[in-house]
C-alpha cells in the first residue's frame, strides 16, 4: 500500500511540474506575438509620419512656387 501511495504522489508531482512547464512555454509564444504586433504598429506609424512629412514638403514647395510666380 505504501508503494502505491508513493507512486500516486510521484505521478501527481510530475504532472503538476509538466503543467507548469507547458504554461510557461505558452506565455513566451504570446510575448513573441505581441512583440511582432508592436513592431508592425511602429512601422505603420513611421510610414504614416513619413507620408505626412512628404505631403508637408510638397505643400511648402507649392507655396514657394506660387510666391515666386506672383513676383
Amino acid at each position: 500500500m505504501k508503494k502505491l501511495l508513493t507512486l500516486l504522489f510521484s505521478v501527481a508531482i510530475a504532472l503538476s511540474l509538466t503543467t507548469a512547464t507547458f504554461a510557461q512555454d505558452a506565455g513566451t509564444a504570446d510575448k513573441k506575438d505581441a512583440k511582432k504586433a508592436d513592431t508592425k504598429d511602429k512601422k505603420a506609424k513611421k510610414d504614416k509620419k513619413d507620408k505626412k512629412d512628404d505631403k508637408m514638403k510638397d505643400d511648402k514647395m507649392k507655396d514657394d512656387k506660387m510666391k515666386d510666380d506672383k513676383k
